[in-house]
């Protein structure tokens, strides 16, 4: 995958750093808003292996605050600026389902990987601005809002049956408006009740068959803490567990809060299939 003259091989699972420029994200340890505590989060990530660093600046928990066009942009144009001072290679990504906010960050910073929750769907623009930038996409399989989802996880089919039917038509709409490069995220947590998201999970390969890169984002989510009985900050472990099963899936992209422990998954997931190989 290509981005610009930046080159991202996705023979082998990549890991994506969160960083939320935000004060309201689930998981406490993420927020970031001063340029320092950027720089750090940044700073650790790279050390520890991330790939890409996907900054965001406006929360899509169950009933996240609403933030205007403009003060989105404030926090993603900051972190991608103190981002970028931080690395000139790492590869950057923008969380947005706006299109405005992504032609700005692709105007002001070059090519970026566009990661949107809505698949394009809440903003008819965002296809034609990736279109035209050539960039790569990260499509995001939700239904509703963010304060609407929770209220909308019926799948009479089954939910990989749905997503994955969901997947085959969306795809083909984006290419058919000139999107090149293709990234699906199921969406854990996303309009999915708890068992949902373990029945989705299970059929990651399925996506893998669609032919484009999937990127997993389970990390320190309510399906793993609620099902434990703990709280975020307790939920590493579960994540780990969660992220050799979605490598044994198939997924390309972890999408995570801790960038050394997921280096260290996948380093231990290669030397197991090398293993299982002889």
């Amino acid at each position: 995958m290509r981005l610009g003259d930046k080159t991202l091989d996705l023979s082998r699972p990549q890991v994506m750093a969160i960083v939320n420029v935000t004060d309201d994200s689930f998981y406490k340890e993420s927020r970031c808003s001063a340029d320092v505590v950027i720089a750090t989060a940044v700073k650790r990530a790279v050390e520890n292996g991330a790939s890409i660093i996907d900054i965001g600046g406006y929360s899509s928990r169950p009933m996240a605050c609403e933030v205007p066009v403009d003060e989105e942009w404030r926090r993603v144009e900051q972190g991608l600026r103190v981002a970028r001072g931080i690395s000139a290679d790492v590869v950057l990504s923008v969380d947005t389902f706006r299109a405005e906010v992504a032609r700005r960050a692709l105007e002001g910073f070059g090519p970026l990987i566009i990661n949107d929750i809505s698949a394009g769907e809440a903003d008819a623009a965002m296809a034609d601005v990736v279109a035209e930038y050539d960039v790569p996409y990260v499509a995001m399989h939700m239904r509703g809002t963010p304060a609407t989802m929770q209220s909308l996880t019926e799948y009479p089919e089954g939910v990989v049956s749905e997503v994955l039917e969901y997947f085959h038509k969306r795809v083909a709409w984006l290419r058919e408006r000139g999107i090149r490069e293709i990234i699906l995220d199921p969406g854990f947590g996303f309009s999915k009740s708890m068992e949902q998201n373990y029945e989705l999970l299970s059929g990651v390969h399925c996506l893998t068959e669609l032919g484009c890169p999937v990127l997993v984002g389970v990390s320190r989510k309510s399906m793993i803490y609620r099902a434990l009985g703990i709280t975020p900050a307790e939920a590493l472990n579960g994540t780990t567990a969660l992220h050799w099963e979605a490598l044994r899936q198939g997924a390309s992209i972890l999408r995570v809060h801790d960038v050394r422990e997921a280096q260290q998954t996948i380093r231990l997931f290669e030397q197991y299939r090398k293993g299982a190989l002889r």
